[in-house]
């Protein structure tokens, strides 16, 4: 092997995704995830080749068995069951991952501050993350998800626009979700304000901001990501608990959560259609929090400091 070669092989990202990839459940979750993330993508692409619109209503063919012109057959309404599913797999996804990325940018400021000045500052970011830990966290989504958007200042127009639910959802999950990156920030950031590179840049005049962006942050890119790809799966099932009781995604917008509520009817007379957004949603979980151990176990400095010897 050239000096090169070996200089290429012995980097952190290197070994990184050599760690990731000895993962073999991680790596298939990844591999199961980027496939339900395409399909969901190309759903349209999809509706035009069979020719058919997800959201027409066919009574005449309600609850038709799974054939050529409809793969999965037909809902209560007679609309394509697997069309639902991908359109609904895009809002589920979508609402997973930003509010996950939501949460964990509000997680990290509020860590980072905590962590990097402390005093006041710490105690008052810690008994608010204490007390956000402390309300049940399902009773209070419901009452969130339940408030009258009218009532807060928004317009009936606002309020009763069609992707409103998926921004809702997105904010109230963001605002209860950002406590376990916080509390992970602030820890490390605690160690790191005391390293000699950060006693360094402070002698030198750094100010606290570039501190805390340029010499503090990178080192805490290893407990974010994993914090924030295994809340993907919490996220999508408190999704999925809030649009089966009515309160999360509203019709006629798809779900997996809500078309779990439609199918709860019909379960003895039409089972399958609550057995695939059900075992959508469980495979995206497992596979985002098999995901999430495979990074935590890459991105591991004792792992990196085995896989360099």
């Amino acid at each position: 092997m050239s000096d090169a070669a070996a200089t290429a092989a012995a980097t952190p990202l290197a070994l990184v995704t050599r760690r990731f990839l000895r993962h073999r459940l991680a790596l298939i979750s990844a591999g199961v995830l980027v496939v339900l993330a395409a399909a969901s993508l190309l759903a349209p692409v999809v509706e035009g080749w069979l020719g058919l619109d997800a959201n027409a209503v066919d009574l005449f063919n309600r609850l038709a068995a799974p054939s050529a012109a409809h793969p999965l057959g037909t809902d209560e309404a007679g609309r394509d069951v697997l069309l639902r599913l991908l359109y609904g797999g895009r809002v589920s996804l979508f609402v997973g991952i930003a509010a996950a990325l939501t949460a964990a940018v509000l997680g990290t400021t509020v860590g980072l501050l905590s962590g990097y000045f402390g005093g006041r500052l710490d105690a008052l970011f810690m008994r608010l993350t204490d007390g956000v830990i402390a309300l049940p966290l399902l009773p209070l989504l419901i009452v969130l998800a339940a408030i009258d958007l009218q009532k807060l200042g928004f317009s009936a127009e606002a309020a009763q626009a069609e992707n409103m639910s998926l921004y809702r959802i997105v904010a109230i999950v963001a605002l209860v979700g950002w406590t376990t990156v916080a509390r992970l920030v602030r820890a490390t950031a605690l160690s790191l304000r005391e390293r000699p590179f950060v006693l360094a840049a402070r002698a030198q005049g750094a100010s606290s901001c570039r501190i805390m962006t340029v010499h503090i942050l990178p080192n805490l890119a290893s407990p974010i990501i994993v914090a924030t790809t295994l809340s993907v799966g919490n996220v999508i099932l408190l999704e999925s608990v809030l649009s089966f009781l009515g309160l999360g995604i509203q019709p006629p917008l798809p779900s997996w959560g809500n078309l779990l509520t439609n199918a709860q009817e019909l379960i003895w007379d039409a089972p399958a259609l609550a057995v695939y957004p059900g075992l959508a949603i469980f495979v995206t979980v497992i596979a985002f929090n098999f995901v999430g151990d495979g990074l935590q176990d890459a991105l591991d400095p004792r792992s990196l400091e085995r896989g360099k010897r």
